[in-house]
């Protein structure tokens, strides 16, 4: 048999020397009239011509997303039509800038510093003026999301302790060395309720987008060392935009996986076709922003195992809710830390936490992970440098603040608080899935319920609920609108006059399903409809823009001047 083996071989051994003979010849016979000069040149510029092709095609941006981009610029260079898209552009900024900007009579921009200083109750009353600029209703339930307690008795302690910390830093642990055991115990308590192991760690960041920015940047530093060039994001296509801004920020590419249409979680096995030798992390969110839904966190971490790659759980939305939903009484799967193969998550305690804003954790297995997330300058003349997050300074008050809220809120009062959450929140979704005409995505199973519909456009539904004093998150890819259940929503009475209003809204609407969406539920669909992306990310600089602008608006201008119609 191994006889029969090798002559085998030697005949294919055979014929492969006879086609490269033939090939040589070949090549030798087209390039007999040729000179040394010209085969030379050509090697060179067919070798040049490749890597400018390679260049052109593989980017991190696609190629056709690039060609649309392209293709959308030159046809703004045509006259009739770029004007016509300027103009239009420009009425959207201007109709933005007065819906933003617009202060009450008499008020007017601060631009210069006062020649003298004011008074302690000067000050105070220039505060309650710009305080009297508020006029959403947030305290009794009607804003999702946004403020999720506000409670006055927690309230005046925080203000306290910020008091007593407010000119501490944690860059100076010598100088403050309360602050450092602080936030060394805000991680290990985190650390506790994810159930990490004695040697989990993890740092106190300014918010959900700073947790989600280090845990990227050290997994691509890690992806750098086994000598990948181009690392990858693989997340589901209702990940954070964080994973976006960590992409852009970090010369990563962020490849999205699609969701089941109907569970709303991400496609497994659509993930498992995007892992490549790029690949640097994989991530699930324990609850999506959009829709409320968990993603299958076990079947991923089994991929993640199975490939050796890191994977993280981005619980910033809800991380302080589904840690405690199984003593409140709504088991949840496994998502954190118990999981094989997750290897690091994301919590905001200024969400759920209760804490004030600016403040959030990223919890590591261990400190290997952790150490790819640090900054270290060794050789800077003002000595060595190092920092475990994005910051230098950070607010110590902060810290202390969410230290506080913790030791104050206590298991019980955050079992409580969850379960007065979960169960407003089930008790709306039960309420829309009556209703005729929408729809709830998926199964939410945390804070957030999503509605849609096949009958009209649902941004109808979101006007209709802002001019009754609601304040709900637009979505899109598809349109929907969502509520996120906070502890202001269990006040009495909330919960069922939501449910009241839309059942109300909706059966209008219903009458006329067809009728087409005015004010800003026209500019929501009309964004996600607009083929050239780029005009949405004008109108977005437009408005960041205008949170700066310190000039009185047109329509301000003229009510000023008695021009008001």
């Amino acid at each position: 048999m191994s006889q029969m083996t090798n002559g085998a071989l030697e005949v294919y051994k055979e014929m492969i020397l006879l086609y490269a003979e033939e090939c040589r010849k070949l090549v030798n016979s087209k390039c007999a009239d040729l000179e040394p000069w010209q085969i030379i040149s050509a090697t060179i510029l067919t070798t040049l011509g490749a890597v400018w092709v390679k260049g052109i095609i593989f980017q991190p941006e696609s190629l056709m997303s690039r060609m649309k981009k392209r293709f959308f610029r030159l046809v703004r260079i045509i006259p009739f039509v770029g004007t016509t898209i300027q103009t239009q552009l420009n009425k959207a900024l201007d109709d933005m800038s007065e819906s933003l900007c617009t202060l009450k009579e008499g008020m007017s921009y601060t631009k210069t510093l006062p020649t003298q200083g004011l008074t302690h109750e000067q000050v105070l009353q220039r505060v309650r003026e710009y305080q009297s600029l508020n006029d959403v209703d947030w305290e009794n339930g009607n804003v999702s999301g946004a403020v999720y307690w506000g409670d006055e008795t927690l309230t005046k302690l925080l203000v306290q302790v910020y008091g007593d910390f407010a000119w501490s830093n944690p860059l100076h642990p010598d100088i403050f060395p309360g602050v450092r055991k602080m936030e060394a115990e805000v991680v290990r308590m985190t650390c506790e309720l994810f159930h990490g192991g004695p040697e989990s760690c993890g740092t106190v960041t300014s918010g959900g987008t700073e947790s989600i920015l280090m845990a990227c940047k050290a997994y691509r530093d890690m992806a750098y060392e086994r000598g990948v060039k181009h690392p990858e994001i693989v997340a589901p296509v209702s990940v954070h935009a964080a994973f976006d801004k960590a992409a852009h920020y970090f010369g990563m590419k962020l490849v999205h996986i699609p969701l089941n249409k109907n569970t709303m979680q991400v496609d497994v096995k659509a993930m498992k076709r995007a892992i490549s030798n790029n690949t640097a992390m994989l991530v699930c969110s324990a609850p999506q922003f959009p829709h409320g839904v968990i993603d299958p966190i076990e079947e991923v971490g089994k991929l993640a195992v199975r490939y050796n790659l890191p994977f993280h759980v981005d619980a910033c939305l809800g991380g302080f809710l589904i840690t405690f939903m199984d003593k409140a009484n709504f088991p949840l799967e496994p998502f954190d830390f118990r999981v094989k193969g997750v290897t690091s998550i994301s919590a905001d305690t200024h969400k759920y936490g209760y804490a004030p804003k600016g403040s959030s954790v990223v919890l590591y297995r261990n400190k290997r992970y952790r150490h790819y997330q640090y900054f270290v300058a060794p050789d800077w003349q003002g000595g060595i440098y190092a920092s475990p997050s994005v910051a230098g300074s950070r607010p110590g008050g902060i810290i202390a603040a969410c230290w506080a809220t913790m030791m104050y809120m206590g298991e019980d009062g955050y079992v409580d608080t969850t379960r007065k959450v979960i169960q407003t929140a089930r008790t709306i979704e039960a309420g829309m899935r009556k209703i005729d005409g929408i729809f709830v995505f998926g199964k939410p199973e945390v804070s957030v319920v999503a509605i849609g519909s096949d009958v009209f456009d649902i941004f109808r539904l979101s006007n209709g609920l802002t001019s009754k004093g609601w304040n709900l998150n637009t979505l899109q890819f598809p349109s929907s609108i969502h509520i996120c259940v906070t502890v202001l929503h269990t006040q009495a009475g909330v919960a069922d006059r939501f449910i009241s209003d839309v059942r109300e809204l909706v059966a209008t609407i219903m009458k006329n399903p067809k009728e087409k969406t005015t004010g800003m539920g026209a500019i929501y669909g009309m964004a996600q409809s607009i083929p050239d992306r780029s005009l949405v990310t004008e109108i977005s600089h437009g408005f960041l823009d205008c949170l700066y602008s310190t000039e009185v608006t047109k329509a301000q201008y003229n009510h000023m001047n008695g021009k008001a119609h």
